[in-house]
């Protein structure tokens, strides 16, 4: 019987919602795995709807759940509904959408609020003790929600220009985590808290290798159920 794992979506759509290769990328990793797969997505409003042509906003309304769906082929469930005593593990791929719709770091940064059944969803596995994998941006939901623990979101200095986004790590910091540098096609696992983390698209670097670093990630969570 393979791992039950409940992938948790944030919309579709690098700049608005879940960025569709790590989500991709995690479920053909998960597929290989032998994993049994569930999809969820809160049944709340997007923070802001992006012309992904543009790189603008509209003034169009979208839902995340029914945005995901897209993703999920349609096979997706309200995340309030998702009981982590039925599951291994839980998975979370990046894109804007985890900074805008799961919680609020695209505006607030380190003084983020969490949405409140990513917030039960990711205690409810903390305290059973069960691997939590988080890619991109998405690790500063572990680093918010858990107070000292270790992830990575790539290196804390915009090495040769492939981390535009390094300032995370301090972020990070600040929170009382720790930071912990890798290169793209690698992963992190804090033991102690079962949380295994990726950077993926937060490094400029070829889809293979951020397909690769997934793929680490998804290996260790399933490794850790």
């Amino acid at each position: 019987m393979g791992k039950r794992v409940a992938l948790v979506l944030a919309g579709c759509g690098v700049f608005d919602g879940s960025e569709i290769h790590e989500a991709s990328a995690a479920l053909v990793h998960l597929s290989r795995g032998g994993a049994q797969v569930k999809i969820f997505a809160p049944n709340i409003e997007q923070r802001d709807v992006v012309n992904h042509l543009k790189g603008s906003p509209t003034e169009e309304k979208r839902n995340v759940l029914v945005e995901s769906a897209r993703l999920a082929r349609g096979n997706i469930q309200d995340l309030a509904e998702l009981k982590a005593d039925e599951f291994d593990a839980v998975i979370f791929p990046g894109g804007f959408g985890v900074a805008k719709n799961l919680c609020s770091w695209a505006v607030d940064g380190k003084n983020c609020t969490v949405n409140e059944h990513v917030n039960s969803t990711l205690q409810a596995f903390h305290s059973a003790k069960k691997p939590i994998g988080l890619c991109c941006i998405s690790p500063v939901l572990a680093a918010k929600v858990f107070p000292g623990c270790e992830v990575t979101v790539g290196q804390d200095k915009n090495v040769d220009g492939r981390f535009p986004d390094a300032e995370t790590a301090s972020a990070i910091a600040e929170l009382g985590c720790k930071h912990i540098c890798k290169n793209v096609n690698e992963s992190h696992v804090d033991k102690a808290n079962k949380i295994v983390t990726t950077c993926a698209f937060m490094c400029k670097a070829p889809l293979h290798e951020i397909f690769d670093g997934i793929g680490t990630m998804v290996q260790e969570v399933l490794k850790l159920a």
